[in-house]
C-alpha cells in the first residue's frame, strides 16, 4: 500500500492506496509520526494481509481524533475493512464501496493440490493448521471490532455468512455494506 499525504481543501489526508502488506503498519506508523497533521486517511484497497490490516488499523485507533474515509468511486474490501475501522470519526462518501467477505485460507491451491497428492495424513494436517489458523484469526477479529466500537454481529450477520469460496451454486463471495448497514454495526456513526 502506498501512502501519499496531499491538502484537500483545509485539511491534510492522507492516500492510503493498494494492496495491504505485512509492512503497512510501520510504514503507516513512520508516516503518521512525520506527518501529524494529517486529519484523515482516505482508503481504497483491494484487501491484503489480515493481520497487518488489524494492526494498521491500531495504530491509526492509537491516533487519537484521525479520521478514516472511503471517498464516493473508491472502494475498500477485505483486510482494508479493518484499517478503516482503526478511525474515530469513520466516513464512507454516498458512491464508496465498503466491501466485506468471509477470510478464508484456503487461497493456496498448490499447497492443497500438494497435501491430496501426498495422502490422507498430509492433508489432514493441512486441514488441522487451516482450521487453527482461522479460528485464531476470527478471535483477532472479534477482539478488533470490540475494541473499535464495531458491533460484533457485523462478522456473524453479514462478513461470516458469505461464502469463503465460490461454488457452482453460490458465486457470491462478497458483500458491499449498504449505508443503513454501516450505520447499524456501528462501521459508521450518524455525523451531527
Amino acid at each position: 500500500m502506498t501512502l501519499k499525504v496531499e491538502k484537500r481543501g483545509d485539511m491534510k489526508v492522507m492516500l492510503a492506496e493498494g494492496r495491504i502488506d505485512p509492512g503497512l503498519p510501520d510504514r503507516l506508523a513512520a508516516a503518521l509520526k512525520a506527518n501529524p497533521e494529517v486529519s484523515e486517511i482516505w482508503l481504497r484497497s483491494p484487501g491484503g494481509d489480515a493481520r497487518a490490516g488489524n494492526a494498521a488499523g491500531r495504530i491509526i485507533r492509537s491516533n487519537f481524533g484521525l479520521g478514516t474515509r472511503v471517498p464516493s468511486g473508491w472502494a475498500c474490501f477485505s483486510a482494508c475493512n479493518f484499517v478503516f475501522m482503526g478511525g474515530q470519526p469513520r466516513m464512507i462518501d454516498p458512491g464508496g464501496v465498503f466491501m466485506v467477505h468471509m477470510f478464508t485460507r484456503t487461497g493456496d491451491r498448490s499447497a492443497i493440490d500438494m497435501s491430496v497428492a501426498m495422502g490422507t495424513d498430509a492433508t489432514k494436517e493441512l486441514i488441522g493448521s487451516i482450521e487453527q489458523d482461522s479460528a485464531l484469526l476470527a478471535s483477532e477479529d472479534n477482539d478488533f471490532l470490540i475494541r473499535m466500537g464495531v458491533s460484533r454481529k457485523l462478522l456473524t450477520d453479514i462478513m461470516y455468512r458469505q461464502q469463503a469460496v465460490a461454488t457452482e451454486e453460490d458465486k457470491s463471495t462478497r458483500r458491499c455494506l449498504t449505508q443503513a448497514e454501516a450505520l447499524k454495526y456501528g462501521v459508521t456513526y450518524a455525523v451531527e
